[in-house]
């Protein structure tokens, strides 16, 4: 499965390592994911997600029937 934050559709970007002499090689910045379950209680039911960490914020914030709403609405979540 990809690096892919399946609420907020977060993937790796690709950039540079420059060292003192700026030599430039390439690199990749994954997002920061995390495996984690969820209760969804209109559905009564549990729900795994590989969410980022940024996700994990606005879950706590605004809950996770309104983050699984508008990440349906975007598109990126199929569930």
């Amino acid at each position: 499965m990809s690096r892919v934050c399946e609420l907020t559709g977060k993937k790796a970007m690709v950039g540079n390592n420059v060292s003192h002499a700026m030599n430039k090689t390439k690199r990749k910045f994954n997002a920061n994911l995390v495996k984690k379950r969820f209760f969804i209680p209109e559905e009564d039911r549990w729900v795994t997600l590989k969410v980022s960490t940024s996700a994990l914020k606005d879950i706590n914030k605004k809950g996770i029937s309104a983050v699984m709403k508008e990440a349906r609405e975007k598109g990126f979540l199929k569930k």
